[in-house]
């Protein structure tokens, strides 16, 4: 899978929308890393990321993160790229006693394309997620302790835009858009196992995309599990490429 090569400023606003979407109130900036600082399952919400991918190892600054997340009684959790500008931290990161997990892709797509090619069908918004859309987090297969706190945290996001597709039986797919550092961010897109490949994800997609390009975005974001193959093709149908590849560095 061919990745584009995003430009520093770009990978600064993606790593900060992705904070403003999780952990708005809870993160701190330590030199050229921003950190996460909510506990729980979600990854992304209590994980160290640096916001360049060109940064040469500092011992020290880690050991500073480290104290940043056992201040608070967290285990600390690095969020690196597999670039080239990072491999010595990944170096500094093994001999710290740290492994690579849970690798997850990054893509990016102009929101003009993802409203041209996909299509909302019955999708609609929601002036607020409902207990029908929280039921989706919380239904088969899905971890009902994890599922809780993502609909705790998306349904607080700032700047946030919540999709559903739904009839007189249901709801039965969800997803949530928020609106941060100039660019728009996918997350919790669920869809009921017993309503999957029907095509419901793409059509909470795309309404979330029309949405967004009327309050004047321009481009979106989301990140997915690398080994996700059904959603790496709903996302690429829907006009998103890849931009990096990233593991959670954990003890």
């Amino acid at each position: 899978m061919n990745t584009t090569s995003p430009g520093p400023a770009e990978i600064e606003a993606i790593e900060r929308a992705t904070i403003a979407a999780v952990a708005h109130d809870v993160h701190e900036v330590i030199g050229p890393w921003i950190l996460g600082l909510r506990p729980g399952s979600i990854g992304r919400a209590h994980a160290a990321a640096p916001l360049t991918h060109t940064l040469v190892r500092d011992d020290g600054l880690i050991a500073r993160i480290e104290a940043a997340y056992r201040a608070r009684s967290m285990s600390p959790v690095f969020r690196l790229p597999e670039v080239e500008g990072l491999s010595s931290l990944a170096e500094a990161l093994a001999e710290r006693g740290y492994v690579p997990t849970q690798p997850t892709q990054v893509m990016r797509a102009d929101l003009a394309r993802v409203a041209a090619v996909a299509d909302p069908g019955p999708a609609m918004l929601l002036e607020r997620p409902d207990e029908a859309w929280a039921s989706v987090f919380l239904g088969e297969g899905f971890d009902p302790e994890d599922g809780a706190q993502r609909v705790a945290v998306l349904s607080n996001s700032p700047g946030a835009m919540f999709a559903a597709v739904r009839d007189e039986t249901g709801t039965h797919a969800v997803g949530v858009l928020s609106l941060a550092e100039g660019w728009a961010s996918l997350h919790g897109m669920r869809t009921r196992r017993d309503r999957r490949e029907q095509g419901l994800a793409g059509q909470v997609v795309a309404r979330l995309a029309h949405a967004a390009l009327e309050r004047g975005a321009t481009k979106a974001f989301l990140q997915v599990e690398a080994g996700n193959a059904p959603a790496l093709a709903l996302y690429g149908r829907a006009g998103f490429a890849p931009l990096w590849r990233y593991h959670y560095w954990r003890l």
